[in-house]
């Protein structure tokens, strides 16, 4: 059986040191959306979206994903039957389909 080694405390400082300075703090939060520049027809608007459901999704129901829709408007929604949350490791095949699907449609 392999015998544990421990690292030097100082190694365990450096790592969380490091792992602290690589953290980025997203958008998740209503107060960093609220400091947030609106979004523009002349550029966020300006791109095609297509949305694609994950109708298995016990994370964002059907219902809010549909609402995101209706307040967020896209050229498209799409649909995938199996997919959860995660829908690149739940539906991957799915997902690749309907990628492929959009690029040839908007591209």
């Amino acid at each position: 059986m392999p015998v544990l080694k421990l690292r030097p405390l100082t190694t365990y400082l450096r790592d969380i040191t490091l792992a602290k300075s690589l953290m980025r703090i997203g958008s998740v939060f209503l107060e960093d959306l609220q400091l947030m520049e609106a979004l523009s027809m002349d550029c966020y608007g300006s791109v095609r979206k297509v949305y694609i459901v994950c109708k298995q999704d016990r994370t964002l129901s059907e219902e809010f994903q549909r609402w995101m829709v209706s307040n967020n408007p896209v050229d498209e929604v799409k649909e995938i039957d199996g997919a959860d949350h995660m829908a690149m490791l739940s539906a991957p095949d799915d997902i690749v389909q309907c990628i492929v699907d959009i690029v040839a449609k908007y591209n």
